[in-house]
């Protein structure tokens, strides 16, 4: 590692600190605002105190349930295209993903099941799951998200939804080609840098189309507050093409260097690309299904500055151990720790105000849903920060333990906020409520059950296995035959939360196979009144 390198490290440790120093100090002299009346930009006029969930209040009147909504046609008529497309491929290549899953999963103690057809033995099949899923479902459905609720907070309709589409295409294309470029055995050999970068410039394109109308779209604004998933989305849109583009340089980085930035770059992009999608999302759905602002606003910005300035360099807490300096490891570790500073920010707020309005969560599925993935934030984010500690990395480092960690985070936390968000914006997309309600009730509790089970014998068999790892006297192969049981669990789990993967997507073509029209309320109001 450079001197270079490791001065920019050293740097960037100390820089945030100072900045969140004048963070606090700016928010206690009030010289940034942060109160009621931000928070409730979300709101409409007389919109407060009324839930908003049409699978869940409103009575059989539907025009009533959007009796707010129906005055923001107009903006989201400009976004409905590009966000409807996102959507859909992000739940086709969830399917797609989730089948890989499943079939890496069971490989692991059904090791020759169909062990002679190459596109799906392990290692292709465990590369595909994990790409598709992180950038075909979470990505995709992620940015279609984004440009439903931009226009929304902003206050004016979508700009540029042309360029969306292109860019929704040149995405798809760019992960269509990387799966069939790793099936094929065509791949960089870096995990989560496994698409080959001539295949990447697709993404790279379709990303710079994405987020060219969120950004222009953000400078139109007619709102002078950005609320705070705003912030997350916008600065997602940033960090993550300079963490593409850093990271996917051929012939940049070469040995331990290499490892160093192939971790900074998997661990950012859950942090700085998948959280900002699941926080942002939260922060508006949240509220917006109770009726009522966040508990504290002014916390969101201690939230979203400490994900902002210590979150870049807790990855390199996976090369404990390796050959790269101590004290770069060290770095990460005190980052991580860190950590717990904008977590509990996003806690207090998101949890209190549920955990004040309860009476909606027990009602509203789609709360269900987003409440629980932002538990598992709180919880994973936990988890990620004690596990960066060298006395419990030395067990649970290269067990089955990190691969339930990783999916407590992806998955429990950012796929659950995105179901939820998928439920609450479709019939405001569409102007018609999920026809099969008690679906929504069956998706729920397949992925919870089967994720619960997945994880819990994934963390069990990760401590089992860390533990007879550093005993001397330990068989290796005793205890791969030990993990047998937990590699069953998992699976087991796993194909739980397919089966509810395929229940999502059936309840949405049904949804979108519907004959009903946008109801007439909301084709009465003028786009000129949504602002």
């Amino acid at each position: 590692m450079t001197p270079i390198l490791g001065i920019l490290l050293a740097t960037s440790f100390v820089a945030s600190l100072v900045a969140l120093g004048i963070l606090i100090w700016a928010v206690a002299n009030n010289l940034i605002f942060a109160g009621k009346a931000e928070a409730s930009t979300i709101f409409m006029e007389g919109e407060i105190g009324h839930p908003d969930d049409s699978a869940s209040f409103g009575g059989e009147n539907e025009a009533q349930s959007h009796r707010f909504d129906v005055l923001r046609a107009g903006i989201d008529r400009a976004g409905k295209g590009p966000v409807m497309v996102l959507v859909t491929a992000g739940i086709l290549w969830l399917l797609i993903g989730s089948v890989f899953g499943v079939i890496a999963s069971l490989k692991l103690h059904w090791p020759d099941w169909l062990a002679d057809i190459a596109p799906i033995t392990f290692g292709r099949a465990r590369t595909l799951h994990l790409n598709i899923v992180a950038y075909g479902w979470l990505s995709v459905t992620g940015i279609g998200v984004a440009l439903w609720v931009l226009p929304r907070i902003f206050h004016t309709p979508l700009r540029r939804p042309n360029m969306a589409y292109l860019g929704a295409f040149l995405w798809t294309l760019g992960v269509l080609g990387g799966t069939l470029a790793i099936a094929s055995g065509w791949s960089d050999g870096i995990e989560w840098l496994e698409f080959p970068w001539q295949i990447d410039i697709l993404l790279a394109a379709g990303g710079f189309f994405l987020a060219w109308p969120a950004i222009e779209t953000a400078a139109r604004r007619k709102s002078r507050h950005i609320y705070v998933s705003g912030w997350y989305f916008l600065a997602g849109m940033v960090w993550f093409p300079f963490l593409f583009l850093v990271a996917n340089i051929p012939g940049l980085h070469m040995g331990a260097q290499q490892a160093t930035v192939n971790w900074w770059f998997a661990h950012n992009v859950l942090g700085l690309w998948l959280t900002p999608i699941g926080v942002g999302a939260a922060y508006y759905v949240i509220p917006k299904i109770i009726g009522k602002p966040v508990f504290s606003y002014s916390v969101s910005l201690l939230g979203f500055w400490g994900l902002a300035l210590f979150y870049s360099q807790v990855g390199i807490h996976h090369l404990m151990g390796g050959p790269i300096p101590t004290w770069a490891v060290t770095l990460s570790v005190v980052h991580s720790i860190m950590m717990f500073v904008p977590v509990i920010a996003v806690a207090i707020n998101q949890h209190v105000t549920v955990a004040n309005n309860m009476w909606a969560f027990k009602q509203s599925m789609a709360l269900r849903f987003v409440w629980i993935g932002a538990l598992m934030y709180t919880l994973s984010s936990f988890q990620g920060s004690l596990e960066a500690l060298r006395s419990m990395n030395s067990i649970t480092h290269f067990t089955h333990y990190t691969v339930g960690h990783a999916h407590l985070g992806a998955y429990a936390f950012v796929s659950l906020v995105l179901f939820g968000t998928v439920y609450y914006m479709m019939p405001h997309i569409l102007g018609r409520r999920w026809p099969y309600p008690k679906l929504i009730q069956t998706h729920f509790w397949l992925v919870v059950v089967g994720f619960a089970i997945y994880f819990v014998s994934l963390t069990t068999a990760g401590i089992l296995q860390g533990t007879a790892l550093m005993d001397p006297g330990s068989s290796f192969a005793e205890i791969t035959k030990t993990m047998v049981p937990y590699l069953e669990g998992r699976s087991i789990g796993g194909t739980l939360m397919t089966l509810g993967h395929f229940v999502f997507a059936a309840h949405f073509a049904l949804l979108l196979l519907q004959k009903e029209g946008r109801s007439k309320a909301v084709d009465t109001f003028a786009p000129a009144e949504a602002s």
